[in-house]
């Protein structure tokens, strides 16, 4: 069976924009947002649906600080937040700053992800 582009991107066969990475979750951009900051959360382990993750509360958890951070990012309360499924075979949170446009380039890509990922650091230092 062929590995998910999820699990290429967990593995680093592929490049992603990692915005969080620790022991049993990743966080990135998606390479085709619907809006600037877009993000998915995904746990490492393979599994097909987000209620079948083995740490379910801490999934819901970072998936909460990520909304939390793109809110402070892009100065916005509106943060959307989608659980479908049925584009990867693999559990994902999708999250995006309502509002923004999805117009970018690679060097967007790059500048979006340093500002969140230094707003997650500084979060976590207070």
């Amino acid at each position: 069976m062929e590995k998910s582009i999820f699990k290429k991107i967990i593995d680093k066969e592929i490049p992603a924009h990692i915005l969080y990475e620790d022991e049993h979750f990743l966080v990135f951009l998606d390479n085709n947002p619907e809006a600037l900051g877009h993000s998915l959360v995904i746990p490492k382990e393979e599994v097909r649906w987000v209620w079948d993750t083995e740490h379910y509360q801490e999934y819901w958890n970072l998936v909460r600080k990520i909304a939390k951070t793109l809110q402070r990012v892009f100065k916005t309360e509106w943060i959307i937040s989608k659980v479908v499924g049925d584009e990867v075979p693999h559990a994902h949170v999708h999250l995006f700053p309502g509002g923004m446009t999805k117009d970018g380039t690679e060097k967007d890509f790059e500048t979006i992800a340093k500002v969140i990922k230094k707003e997650l650091h500084e979060e976590t230092l207070l």
